[in-house]
C-alpha cells in the first residue's frame, strides 16, 4: 500500500517536473530497495512491511533534522533549506504525528500494559510502542519520556 503511494507520487512528481520531490522519492525508494534486499538475506522474501517502511521514513527524517542542525552551525543555509524541503516530502507519507500529551497518555498506558516498573523494562515499553504506534511518534522523544517515567 505505502509502496504504491510512493511509486505513484514519484510518477506524479516527474510529470509536474518537481525536482525536489523526484529526488527525495528516488532516495526513499532506493533505501527501501536496499532494506528489501537485506531482508531477503535474512529469509524474508516479502520485503518490508508498511510499519517497517514507516520506521525507515522516520529514520530518514531524523537524519535530515540532524543534518539541518549541522548545516546551520556551519552557516550553510541553502543546504539546510534543501534538507527541510526533503523532510516535507517525506512527511507526506507518514500518518499524523501524536502531540506530546497524546504520547504521554499512550506511554502511560503501555507502561501499565507491559508491567514496567524500572529502567530495566524500558526495552519492553519501547518495543510495544514501536509495534503499536509505528510512524505516529518521534521515538527519540518517546524514549526520553519513558526514561523519565521509569527513572
Amino acid at each position: 500500500m505505502l509502496r504504491t503511494r510512493l511509486s505513484d507520487a514519484l510518477k506524479a512528481a516527474m510529470k509536474e517536473k518537481d525536482e525536489r520531490s523526484v529526488s527525495t522519492l528516488r532516495l526513499i525508494l532506493a533505501a527501501l530497495k536496499d532494506q528489501d534486499i537485506a531482508a531477503r538475506g535474512k529469509g524474508n522474501k516479502e520485503g518490508l512491511t508498511d510499519d517497517q517502511v514507516l520506521g525507515l521514513l522516520q529514520s530518514m527524517i531524523k537524519q535530515r533534522r540532524d543534518s539541518i542542525k549541522l548545516y546551520e552551525q556551519g552557516g550553510r543555509m541553502e543546504l539546510s533549506q534543501r534538507e527541510a524541503e526533503e523532510i516535507a516530502v517525506i512527511e507526506e507519507f507518514l500518518p499524523e504525528q501524536m502531540s506530546d500529551d497524546e504520547m504521554a497518555a499512550v506511554i502511560t498506558g503501555i507502561i501499565g500494559e507491559v508491567g514496567a516498573e524500572s529502567l530495566k523494562d524500558m526495552g519492553k515499553v519501547m518495543t510495544a510502542l514501536k509495534e503499536q504506534h509505528a510512524g505516529q511518534m518521534d521515538f527519540a522523544k518517546a524514549s526520553a519520556m519513558v526514561k523519565e517515567r521509569l527513572g
